[in-house]
């Protein structure tokens, strides 16, 4: 029986036995290092944090920081640990094989990237905030949380919607908050044999006594609009908070309060009149329509 392939396994066997325990100490010194970087990375977040609760950024800003702080201790712990385990690599070539991979990995991950990157700049904005109203791509809510990768926005009727941060960086974005006050218009007809001017006094005096209306120096602004098919219709323009529900409580309350003074001076808000022309004379109550001859019929 021919053992020498047998032998030749056993040696391999032994070989690889006396080489895993040969690196057994830098296995345990890299095991170590990746320790002390865990202690580090936790470390360093509670420093970071504590100094930057005493300065004035946005939390999620805060929370970044300390994110990209995290990485960077755990980027160069694992390099060392790297090169204890294996001693024929050195930084140089782990920071190639970092760039050759992370080629890779942008084109595999190109979304992820484009909405960490947008993440960023979004957070160092200082027009969108948490708490702002905003609308977005037909998206209309509350900035609820700025993430790296996404944001929450809370709909007015409750709803949560994640939205990508690339939607809201390559999109026009509207800041609806981005002020404490917010101009409101809505249109109101008055009957064509009014007054024009009459009519423009009754309302911007209506709207003038609202509580709801910011009277700081920007004007209540009537303005006639057009010629309607039954009335004549007025922009009426005012200042009120920006929320929504504050646009929405001004606006009602307005309405009202215009509905009441042109009710109360006798002016007409007209419904739509409607001329009906018919080819042929109809009969009056009680009288036969008309025969048709036999050439008609």
């Amino acid at each position: 029986m021919n053992l020498e392939p047998v032998k030749i396994l056993m040696d391999q066997l032994r070989s690889i036995a006396r080489s895993s325990i040969e690196i057994l100490p830098q296995i345990a010194v890299a095991l170590l290092v990746i320790l002390v970087t865990w202690g580090l990375a936790r470390l360093g977040r509670y420093v970071l944090g504590k100094v930057m609760a005493r300065t004035r950024l946005r939390e999620s800003l805060k929370s970044l920081f300390a994110l990209l702080a995290s990485i960077a201790i755990w980027t160069l712990g694992i390099m060392i640990a790297a090169v204890i385990l294996f001693p024929g690599l050195t930084p140089g070539s782990i920071l190639a094989g970092l760039g050759i991979g992370s080629v890779a990995i942008g084109f595999a991950f190109k979304d992820v990237f484009e909405n960490f990157l947008a993440g960023i700049i979004i957070l160092f904005r200082r027009e969108m905030r948490i708490g702002d109203h905003i609308a977005c791509e037909g998206i209309e809510g509350k900035v609820a949380q700025i993430a790296i990768r996404e944001s929450h926005i809370r709909q007015t009727d409750g709803q949560l919607v994640i939205v990508p941060n690339s939607v809201l960086f390559k999109n026009p974005l509207i800041v609806r908050t981005d002020q404490d006050v917010r101009r409101v218009t809505v249109i109101c007809g008055v009957a064509y044999d009014v007054d024009v001017d009459e009519a423009r006094g009754v309302i911007e005096s209506a709207v003038e006594t609202c509580e709801t209306v910011v009277h700081d120096g920007r004007p209540v602004q009537v303005f006639a609009q057009e010629f309607a098919s039954s009335s004549i219709n007025f922009e009426v323009t005012w200042w009120t908070g920006s929320t929504p529900v504050e646009v929405r409580r001004s606006r009602d309350e307005v309405v009202s309060a215009v509905k009441r003074a042109l009710d109360d001076a006798g002016i007409e808000i007209p419904f739509p009149y409607r001329t009906l022309t018919f080819k042929e004379p109809l009969p009056l109550r009680g009288e036969a329509a008309p025969e048709r001859s036999e050439a008609e019929a």
